[in-house]
């Protein structure tokens, strides 16, 4: 038999034990809405039983450890689709204000059987303004000597070479901000780096001996998905509870060491990539924010800003070769109607603005009602053009408007589709690491409800032990 004794101590674990469930369930409600946690249970275990006359009989329960409820898979899945998620959330921002940069408006929305997004030309948009430059031509080449039509078509001439200059200045400060905030990003995953390995560190050392560093794991686990938002990991879990981060193949925290950082550089022109700060070696990203916002740089913003130069640079070309041919009211002749190369340079020829009769539309000098080289310049809004893939300036312009549109379309249902998977996943880890508190009230019941009846059980032990002293002392 037990004896009393043992009984008592019995007893004594019972309560240790539903205390300890108690106390984990606090943690849990506690913690309910603490990003990241995950929540615990007492592991208890039959105590090593006696033999007895009677047979091996038992000697009580203990707490064998408390344990965390996370499935690896499910937060393996969850930190790669993070990185999926955020680097087309920057696509997404960066075409999006690009598109206001733009000034032109595209329903991303509305999709056709095609799948193509559908674009428009807004009141003060560049469409517009290309428009109303050869429909002034056309004025002019229906009243070429009246200083009213020369004067109304240099100012709209000034409002689309303004507009050019405009949406060049503003997609040029995108670029910048890209390029600070690729620094920040970089800064910021630098930081979590390091994090992650004093955590690897902090935990190494606590679970020396057996045990768990519950909340340093869960810790370190939301700086690892807070690390892919950022920048796609390859991570992997050794013998000693540490966690191994690699970026690009390049394995950055080994252990509990910091083996190396990571640092922006230019590749050429103001493009900031990411190599490794100590290494030089350049990493190849693939996923998060900052892969993203280099490939919404170089894709998107770096083809809508080529193509808005090109067509620039072709209008000045095409319109000063026509108009250079021919002759103001004073019979002056060879200049050029557009100065720059570029959107962000185009203008009209001073010279123009200020004295409009030397706007170069007859044929002929001293003919002061011609209209050829007026009429000619108003075609150009229905030739194509060699230098634009053979499309007039209109329809270049569209091509360009569409092709952000469908830029944009197509990371607004990426990162649609990533929201998707990530809830489906949260959804998952909720069911195995998430705190319930129907559940966690529940338990807190049931330990409260055995750690009565372990008091009991040691009220009792000690009553009867009492009436054994009683029985000693009576003569």
């Amino acid at each position: 038999m037990l004896g009393l004794f043992a009984t008592l101590n019995l007893g004594a674990r019972a309560l240790e034990a539903q205390r300890t469930g108690v106390e984990v369930t606090g943690q849990n409600i506690a913690n309910v809405n603490t990003p990241g946690y995950a929540r615990q249970r007492v592991q208890l275990q039959t105590n090593v039983g006696l033999r007895t006359s009677a047979g091996v009989e038992g000697t009580g329960v203990y707490v064998a450890g408390i344990q965390q409820l996370r499935s690896a898979l499910v937060d393996g899945q969850i930190q790669n689709e993070s990185s999926v998620g955020s680097y087309w959330l920057s696509q997404q921002n960066v075409l999006q204000y690009a598109q206001g940069g733009l000034g032109e408006y595209i329903d991303n929305q509305t999709q056709g059987v095609s799948g193509s997004a559908a674009t428009g030309t807004g009141a003060q948009g560049l469409g517009s303004e290309l428009n109303g430059l050869f429909n002034a031509f056309q004025s002019v080449a229906t009243s070429p000597s009246s200083m009213t039509e020369r004067q109304a078509l240099l100012s709209q001439a000034q409002s689309m070479a303004s507009r050019f200059n405009q949406i060049s200045g503003q997609l040029s400060n995108l670029h910048d901000a890209l390029n600070t905030s690729i620094n920040s990003d970089v800064s910021s995953a630098n930081s979590l780096l390091k994090d992650i390995a004093d955590l690897n560190g902090q935990i190494s050392t606590s679970e020396v001996g057996g045990g768990t560093a519950n909340d340093l794991r869960d810790l370190r686990q939301l700086k690892l998905e807070d690390l892919s938002k950022l920048v796609k990991i390859q991570s992997s879990t050794a013998t000693d509870g540490t966690v191994d981060v690699s970026i690009g193949g390049t394995t950055l925290v080994s252990g509990r060491q910091l083996q190396d950082t990571l640092q922006t550089y230019d590749a050429g022109g103001g493009q900031l990539l990411v190599r490794t700060a100590t290494g030089g070696t350049p990493l190849t990203l693939s996923g998060g924010s900052i892969s993203g916002t280099i490939d919404a740089r170089d894709g998107g913003l770096a083809t809508l800003r080529n193509s808005l130069d090109s067509l620039a640079a072709n209008l000045v070309t095409t319109v000063n070769n026509v108009h250079r041919a021919g002759f103001g009211l004073a019979g002056t002749t060879g200049q050029d109607f557009f100065t720059g190369t570029d959107a962000a340079s185009i203008g009209v020829n001073a010279a123009l603005t200020n004295d409009p009769s030397l706007i170069q539309a007859a044929g002929m000098s001293g003919a002061t009602g011609d209209n050829t080289v007026a009429l000619q310049l108003a075609q150009l809004a229905t030739q194509p053009n060699a230098g634009l893939g053979n499309r007039t300036f209109s329809d270049s312009y569209s091509q360009t408007v569409t092709a952000l549109g469908q830029s944009l379309s197509d990371a607004n249902t990426q990162s649609a589709n990533s929201d998707a998977v990530q809830n489906m996943l949260q959804q998952q880890r909720d069911s195995v690491s998430g705190v319930s508190i129907d559940e966690e009230m529940s338990n807190l019941v049931q330990y409260q409800k055995a750690y009565d009846a372990s008091a009991r059980i040691v009220t009792t032990v000690a009553q009867m032990l009492d009436t054994v002293l009683t029985m000693g002392a009576t003569p």
